[in-house]
């Protein structure tokens, strides 16, 4: 999926320990099966991911904590708020409402 190859993503829960490595191995299950060959995968807390988002392609947190990542959307960074950020499916239909996945 040539939309999304090579760019960056971010996913950041509260303490970025748990939570947010298992929502990176859900992101690269999801990025391989739809064929994606992405640039870099982080993971992190909500703390620094605030700061670094806009570094950053994509951004995948909670719905809670997605409204605190303006800055980098106003500099272009997508942002993706889940319900559910263990479910693979939740996350490839969030890339696909953005109009990044087919």
């Amino acid at each position: 999926m040539a939309k999304l190859d090579n760019k960056t993503f971010l996913v950041c829960c509260a303490n970025g320990a748990g939570t947010s490595l298992m929502m990176k191995m859900t992101l690269e299950k999801v990025l391989k099966k739809l064929g994606v060959k992405p640039g870099r995968i982080h993971h992190c807390a909500i703390s620094e991911g605030k700061s670094s988002a806009s570094q950053f392609n994509i951004v995948f947190t909670t719905v809670n904590f997605a409204g605190m990542m303006k800055a980098a959307e106003e500099k272009g960074t997508v942002v993706l708020g889940l319900k559910n950020v263990m479910s693979a499916a939740e996350m490839e239909q969030a890339l696909r409402n953005a109009g990044l996945a087919d």
